[in-house]
């Protein structure tokens, strides 16, 4: 093993010019006030000296240690459960990942930490360890996989158990093989997971699970596995088993703790398999209303204005996955009743809506979107719904609906509100139309809300501040999770939406017939409207201690 060397931490980075002797002292105050649980380098991060990447850095030059991407690394995750204390491996914060003829190869996150390494040593192998530097979030990933193998080892060798006994055809296997799916569906249904994906490789599948935006892994499996389990959803979904060249949608529903849950299932072929993806649809979620989205008020009370007119265009922008569908959704049910006639136009249909009147538009059968739209007009709507603006046929048929008479909604893929003006006049569509028909645009994104159970004050890194100095008070204070089993250490639990309202006035409706770039329309909606950029938005949450600059920063331009 490499032998331990002296290492000042704190000195080390005065000298690199990260701290100053003064913030080193109150790091160390604050370790001895925590009775030193914390480890130095960690306080240096969570207030925001420095990142972990760049600790690691500076530790890799000074003790001449290299640094590994895990990801890499063909890791034996049996070996691991098997082999190696668990308990041990934690408490060094370390992972071996490869073994020669000489050394036994150990990952680490806190090569400071010589007591551990050195216990790990004596324990695990005849031969010396050398010692890599690693990412923290990594080796926890691997830990996290390790715990997953072993509570899932039972019903893994039950199912290949009768896969060679009985083979797949018999009833007994698709029984092991239905737990295995109840088990993954139901691990992920509690870490309130949007999707689930079953993505297989070289030498194995992996099953990760999005939660709150992100993806995590869950479950990995061999191959063997893989086939069974993918054969068994493709049937559940109705998808054509023997079809792997081309992808396919199904759908179908499960009950889990006896609730029922529709999944949209999605396969595509990828070089070493198919690639699955289900959607978990719950029922009782797009019953949202538009004060649960996370509106600021001011931005409420204009969205409400918007859908309350009598005609026009609404759009709502934002990538994929920033929660365009469900502001719709809450919209419908803000405005659907008994007196008015709401119809939609959707690819595909994912949520049932009472009192609406909704259309699956298909490709194949040559109901487009834009064909949908002229049909509903003679159906004497009040309110039509767009799933999605992809193309000019689509764009002008919205645009003659709401110069009829009606209120259309719809989504569109920009990054911003001002700029769905020139993405409008790119797609075709006469300045002078979008002048009329536009009444607003909503641009949104998705951020992570910090977990209630173990929020704390931190102190943002020197950069993220100054990327948004312009929207902070004097002295801002912030806050983020430290990660507790209630968020699955993540630090975060459930999202919000943060937002921007355009809303077309008169001046802004010449501006935009006189072909106005995205700028103009910008400053003038900054200077004479209520419109404030998404990233104001987003710091204000987190200013309120809702988000974390990080995620604001993730999600914006900044």
């Amino acid at each position: 093993m490499m032998i331990a060397q002296k290492v000042r931490l704190g000195d080390l980075l005065i000298e690199r010019g990260f701290i100053t002797q003064e913030q080193l002292q109150k790091a160390l105050a604050k370790q001895k006030a925590l009775g030193f649980t914390k480890k130095l380098g960690e306080i240096f991060i969570e207030e925001g000296y420095l990142t972990q990447k760049e600790l690691l850095k500076e530790l890799s030059r000074q003790l001449q240690i290299e640094f590994v991407d895990l990801y890499g690394e063909n890791i034996d995750f049996e070996k691991l459960a098997t082999k190696y204390p668990f308990e041990l491996l934690k408490a060094a914060n370390a992972v071996p990942f490869k073994e020669d003829e000489d050394f036994l190869y150990v990952a680490t996150s806190d090569p400071l930490n010589y007591d551990a390494l050195d216990a790990l040593e004596h324990t695990i192998s005849m031969k010396p360890i050398k010692i890599y530097l690693a990412l923290k979030e990594d080796i926890e990933v691997i830990f996290r996989r390790v715990d997953v193998l072993k509570k899932t080892k039972a019903i893994v060798s039950e199912v290949k158990k009768e896969l060679r006994t009985e083979g797949l055809k018999k009833e007994g296997v698709e029984s092991a093989v239905m737990q295995l799916i109840t088990v993954i569906v139901k691990e992920a249904i509690s870490k309130r997971a949007s999707d689930i994906h079953i993505e297989p490789d070289e030498r194995e599948m992996i099953v990760r699970a999005r939660i709150d935006g992100m993806l995590y892994e869950m479950f990995a499996f061999d191959l063997e596995i893989y086939h069974a389990l993918s054969s068994r959803i493709k049937l559940l979904g109705n998808l054509d088993i023997s079809e792997k060249r081309v992808p396919q949608d199904g759908r179908f529903s499960l009950e889990v703790d006896g609730k029922m849950y529709d999944f949209r299932l999605s396969s595509a072929p990828t070089i070493y398999g198919e690639s699955l993806v289900m959607r978990i649809l719950d029922r009782e979620k797009v019953l949202l209303r538009l004060d649960d989205l996370g509106f600021e008020d001011e931005n409420l009370e204009m969205f409400n204005n918007l859908i309350e007119a009598p005609h026009g265009i609404v759009l709502i922008t934002g990538p994929t996955g920033s929660g365009k569908t469900t502001t719709l959704y809450a919209a419908l049910n803000e405005i659907k009743n008994i007196s008015n006639k709401v119809m939609t136009a959707e690819d595909p249909v994912e949520y049932r809506l009472p009192l609406v009147q909704q259309i699956q538009v298909s490709d194949k059968t040559g109901l487009t979107f834009a064909r949908a739209v002229k049909s509903f007009l003679r159906q004497d709507p009040d309110v039509i719904l767009i799933g999605e603006v992809r193309d000019y046929e689509t764009l002008d048929a919205a645009a003659q609906a709401a110069l009829t008479g009606h209120l259309v909604f719809s989504t569109l893929h920009t990054n911003d509100a001002p700029g769905a003006i020139p993405r409008m006049i790119q797609m075709g569509l006469k300045s002078y139309l979008i002048a009329d028909a536009l009444m607003g645009v909503v641009a949104q994104r998705l951020v992570r809300k910090i977990c209630p159970y173990c929020k704390t004050q931190i102190k943002p890194t020197k950069a993220q501040l100054k990327k948004v100095e312009k929207y902070l008070p004097q002295e801002p204070v912030f806050y983020g999770g430290q990660g507790c089993s209630k968020c699955d250490f993540t630090g975060y639990f459930d999202r919000t939406m943060i937002s921007e309202i355009l809303t077309v006035d008169d001046e802004l409706s010449k501006l935009i017939s006189e072909n106005a770039n995205k700028i103009v329309i910008s400053q003038y909606a900054q200077e004479h409207t209520s419109y404030k950029p998404m990233i104001a938005d987003g710091v204000n949450k987190a200013l309120r201690g809702i988000t974390t600059l990080e995620e604001v920063l993730r999600v914006t331009k900044g």
